[in-house]
């Protein structure tokens, strides 16, 4: 088997290290462009969830769209039963009196702590979206090449500004530009590791109703993900703006990406 596939895979799940790069160039990123990333993240969370996943699930051949709808439900419930196991921060439950110092650095440390946890979050969200990613990109390219080109290329250009997504909040959560680095790549590597185990013939277990199963599932948890976490902490972290901008650009790039994966 040609290696040209795997390698189409590997540079379309590596350009997350642009995303994650552009996200930590900024010295202090400021509340307004934090708030901006996380709608931005759950637009593409959304779109790329009801507009590619759950319908690719529902239309896959000989698969009962019964399951697809119940696996969707599977992720959102799953999603919520994570999120009650993992330690919440909420600014708003420590009141502070006017020149209270001490209470107002309490408020910007359980910020910063929720931003880490939603950045974590997030990355695995994309993760799990990316791994079926890397197995589609490799398996296409391995059936038509000059398809897979253009299919990675539309990838390696989707995945920028979900690396930029993860890796703005946990910057600015940390402090640390390796770590944000670290969390951001996570998600892209999966993608790398869905290319690489179909290239070790493990993808010949994986059945078009499981992938269909995945898929639907994972958009369950994205969306919980979107509406749960993003949009509330976009709104919490810069309250003088609303987070809808970011949502409809991160729709627009997302759905111009798709657009491109469709038709090349």
């Amino acid at each position: 088997m040609s290696a040209t596939p795997l390698i189409l895979t590997i540079l379309a799940g590596a350009s997350t290290f642009i995303g994650a790069i552009l996200g930590i160039l900024t010295q202090k990123p400021s509340a307004r462009l934090l708030g901006f990333s996380l709608g931005f993240a759950a637009g593409i969370m959304l779109l790329i969830s009801l507009m590619e996943m759950l319908p690719a699930a529902l239309s896959t051949p000989s698969v009962s769209p019964i399951l697809c709808y119940f696996m969707f439900i599977a992720g959102l419930l799953g999603y919520f039963a994570i999120d009650s196991l993992l330690p919440h921060y909420h600014p708003q439950d420590i009141p502070c009196e006017r020149g209270d110092i001490e209470c107002m650095q309490r408020v910007q440390s359980s910020h910063k702590e929720k931003l880490k946890r939603t950045a974590i979050l997030l990355t695995l969200g994309i993760s799990l979206h990316n791994f079926p990613e890397g197995i589609a990109t490799f398996v296409t390219a391995s059936a038509n090449l000059e398809l897979g080109i253009g299919i990675a290329l539309a990838v390696a250009i989707h995945n920028i500004p979900e690396g930029l997504a993860v890796a703005a909040p946990i910057y600015i959560a940390t402090g640390s530009k390796w770590q944000a680095l670290f969390w951001a790549s996570l998600s892209g590597c999966s993608e790398i590791l869905g290319g690489v185990l179909t290239y070790l013939a493990l993808g010949s277990y994986v059945t078009q109703a499981l992938m269909a199963s995945i898929m639907a599932a994972v958009a369950g948890i994205m969306v919980a993900l979107s509406v749960d976490e993003l949009i509330p902490l976009a709104k919490e972290v810069d309250p003088k703006r609303n987070p809808s901008i970011g949502i409809l650009c991160g729709m627009t790039v997302m759905g111009f990406s798709l657009i491109l994966l469709q038709y090349c």
